[in-house]
């Protein structure tokens, strides 16, 4: 099976200190040994037949890589054992699988890598590394409902039917003669007016197109975490709240889930860059939300079904309801014009770029990659001079990913928490992952520290914003219950 061009463009937008895993962090109740946790997985593999395949790269990248079953498929090389000094905390398990995180996947094995960190008191933690290319969100939330338990007895699934060996890797001939035949295919199948042929189209591209403009005519502020490019480093942060404050929120001020988040998360950014004396009145940020475009029947395919929205919010601090009001108002607007559906829709008209002129992209990773010394180099951070020049891109990226609402467990101890450790790259140091599992929400705030150093000032206003917004939001509820009552 082929990359999409959408998976395929992840490995060629990877680079040395941008490295394309998505990653999360399970946090067990207990302590397991590494063995225990390696057994759990090895009775599931079989259930998810992706974790056997590896790519394979056509000669001078003539088409996108292909999926093909790894005839030396080891589990030894996708589980690695991090121990900690006995007693360590929770903090320095999170810390270390940060650390783990960082780096470019040997895209000579399958694409998915398992850490399990032991030494935290009464705790395992495991991290979950799965390509881009392989995965979004959505389908990590997929494989979860697979490969996890739903009691703390549940038996193992039925072992695999005896495998025959997996054919040998396909040879540069065959991979170059199979590639030819696809670009001829590919060729006749292209209609170029195809994109213009109903008014819809029509309208979809210019909707499109008006929303990328707007990066240009109506740019963003330059906050710190965007003042230079990321390094390789990574720091995560995080904070939990029950999924029933979430819904006390909603029914006071109405909105979504993601609007509640959004909200949240652009306050205390604005808060932050108030404490900060950055000169953010009267601009805006400009967030990359991702949206799950899949249809009801590719709701099991792994890759990726992803279109993305990208909210204009004021900069400026705001009192916690007029921010929401706001955040719902924009998001409204966002929905009414069906930007998210415009921006897949012009995705897939637009002109292919030749896979061939992206194979010097492919080097990420090699002994020649040539993004390794800027990754060790990294470029001065702009300092605010009273005010650094406008923004022409994304300030952040805020995915919400909504989990599994039961308990899991893994090798019979409850999964009592899912962490997720976003991808940061170009010059956005910051990227925030909003999580639900079991009726609890998640704020994962990752950060390149050097463009973020206090990332925890900046997670406190985020808590401290939604704080507000629950008071509020009582606040309202009980006048409105008080009312019905009388």
């Amino acid at each position: 099976m082929r990359l999409s061009e959408q998976d395929a463009s992840f490995l060629y937008t990877e680079t040395a200190s941008g490295p394309m895993q998505t990653a999360g962090i399970m946090v067990i109740d207990g302590e397991l040994s590494f063995e225990e946790v390696c057994e759990f997985y090895a009775a599931r593999i079989h259930l998810v037949p992706r974790l056997r395949q590896r790519l394979v790269f056509v000669p001078m990248n003539l088409a996108h890589p292909k999926w093909v079953e790894d005839p030396d498929f080891d589990l030894k090389n996708h589980f690695v054992h991090h121990e900690l000094p006995p007693g360590s905390s929770m903090t320095d398990g999170i810390a270390a699988l940060a650390k783990l995180n960082q780096g470019v996947m040997d895209r000579n094995l399958p694409l998915w890598k398992y850490f399990v960190v032991t030494g935290v008191k009464d705790r395992t933690l495991v991290l979950q590394q799965m390509h881009h290319a392989m995965v979004d969100g959505a389908s990590t939330v997929q494989m979860a409902t697979v490969l996890f338990d739903y009691s703390a007895d549940a038996l193992p699934p039925e072992p695999p039917a005896e495998r025959s060996a997996a054919p040998p890797l396909p040879s540069p001939v065959e991979l170059m003669t199979e590639a030819l035949q696809d670009n001829v295919q590919a060729a006749l199948n292209i209609n170029p007016l195809a994109s213009l042929s109903t008014s819809e189209a029509q309208t979809h591209l210019r909707r499109g197109f008006e929303t990328m403009s707007r990066f240009v005519t109506n740019p963003s502020i330059t906050a710190p975490w965007n003042a230079s490019t990321v390094g390789p480093d990574r720091k995560l942060t995080w904070s939990e709240h029950p999924m029933s404050e979430f819904r006390e929120i909603r029914r006071a001020f109405g909105g979504t889930i993601n609007d509640i988040a959004l909200a949240a998360v652009s306050e205390g950014a604005a808060r932050y860059l108030d404490k900060h004396n950055e000169q953010n009145e009267g601009r805006n940020f400009r967030v990359m939300c991702p949206v799950n475009v899949r249809t009801e029947s590719e709701g099991g395919n792994l890759g990726n079904q992803v279109s993305a929205i990208f909210p204009m919010l004021p900069a400026s601090s705001m009192e916690v309801t007029e921010r929401l009001a706001a955040v719902v108002k924009e998001t409204s607007r966002i929905k009414e014009g069906q930007e998210a559906q415009a921006m897949t829709y012009m995705q897939e008209s637009s002109v292919s770029i030749a896979p061939i002129l992206m194979a010097p992209l492919l080097l990420v990773g090699t002994p020649f990659d040539p993004t390794r010394f800027a990754a060790n180099n990294p470029p001065p951070v702009l300092p605010p001079f009273g005010a650094r020049p406008p923004g022409f891109g994304v300030n952040f990226v805020l995915t919400n990913v909504p989990g599994v609402q039961v308990p899991q467990y893994i090798a019979g101890k409850e999964i009592i928490a899912t962490l997720g450790l976003m991808m940061l790259t170009g010059n956005m140091g910051l990227g925030v992952a909003v999580g639900s599992y079991n009726q609890k929400m998640f704020f994962n705030l990752t950060a390149d520290p050097r463009l973020l150093p206090d990332l925890e000032m900046f997670t406190d206003e985020v808590t401290n914003t939604f704080d507000e917004l629950l008071i509020s939001a009582r606040r309202h509820n009980e006048t409105v219950s008080e009312k019905e009552i009388a």
